[in-house]
């Protein structure tokens, strides 16, 4: 009795089934592409603490001014993407409050504007001599203040290692579940002692670490292809990064106390360039990160 013709239907059959499954089960555990669609833009300072100050103009004015712009701007080049601002006038914003921000809208990105600026130093210097009650002679000294006004450059800043307990924190709170959409919405019931919750939860800040420093390292050579020095990227315990659920970095856009560098960022075309070359950094992040 011949009963090949019934062998053929019958594994057609089977490896229907088979791909029907895999193809449901795809269907049902693949994630949802991940997309861009929040930014926070940052101006760092404001209102009592003008932070650093040039010849003509104080640091939170620059910033303001230049996350303005940025803002605008991104709007009118990314269409799918909202900005929200940690400040829009000159008033006094708390560091974490800022970041507070970023994380109650759930953003993807948190970037936040600041110049940079050189110490001033202090110097004592004998200008004459006196004497004592005792009739001896004793140095008068005038103390005199001075300041780098060469150093140029920009630099940006990813959150370091110092403040890694304040990061668990705002993880737990507010983080989303990067590997599967429906494996937990939050950290809300985050378990110190579960393997799987460590795990997942070293991923999600090794994931932000590695991010930020991509985002920070296309700002950099955007910066660097306009011909401005290269002062590179850095990480640093920084109070305003340091509870960011999402990649956040800081950039020093150029050094108010180098009078040349504090023109170019009070005028109309260094502003623009500094606002073209971190708008170009974020889209070059943005079509690197989205899963297609």
């Amino acid at each position: 009795m011949k009963i090949i013709p019934f062998i053929r239907p019958i594994y057609a059959l089977l490896a229907f089934l088979l791909f029907s499954t895999l193809f449901s089960f795809s269907k049902r555990y693949n994630p949802s592409p991940y997309r861009i669609k929040t930014i926070v833009i940052d101006a760092g300072h404001g209102g009592k603490d003008s932070a650093t100050r040039g010849l003509t103009s104080k640091e939170k004015d620059i910033a303001l001014q230049t996350a303005l712009r940025l803002g605008k701007t991104i709007e009118e080049n990314m269409k799918d993407v909202k900005v929200v601002y940690t400040r829009t006038s000159d008033v006094f914003v708390p560091l974490y409050e800022r970041i507070g921000i970023a994380n109650r809208v759930k953003a993807d990105l948190f970037i936040s504007i600041h110049c940079n600026s050189m110490p001033k130093i202090t110097r004592k210097v004998i200008t004459g001599y006196t004497r004592n009650r005792y009739g001896k002679k004793v140095p008068i000294y005038s103390t005199s203040y001075s300041q780098s006004t060469s150093t140029s450059g920009t630099e940006t800043f990813v959150s370091g290692f110092g403040r890694l307990d304040e990061q668990d924190i705002a993880i737990r709170e507010n983080a989303s579940i990067l590997l599967e959409k429906d494996y937990k919405d939050n950290y809300e019931g985050y378990d110190p002692k579960d393997p799987e919750s460590i795990i997942m939860f070293s991923f999600l800040k090794n994931g932000y670490r590695e991010q930020s420093i991509k985002l920070a390292s296309f700002m950099q050579n955007e910066f660097t292809k306009t011909g401005r020095l290269d002062r590179g990227v850095k990480e640093k315990s920084l109070a305003v990064l340091a509870r960011a659920a999402m990649p956040a970095v800081l950039t020093e856009i150029g050094f108010i106390s180098n009078p040349d560098e504090e023109a170019y960022m009070n005028s109309e075309s260094g502003q623009t360039e500094i606002v073209n070359c971190i708008l170009k950094a974020i889209q070059s992040y943005k079509k690197q990160v989205e899963i297609e």
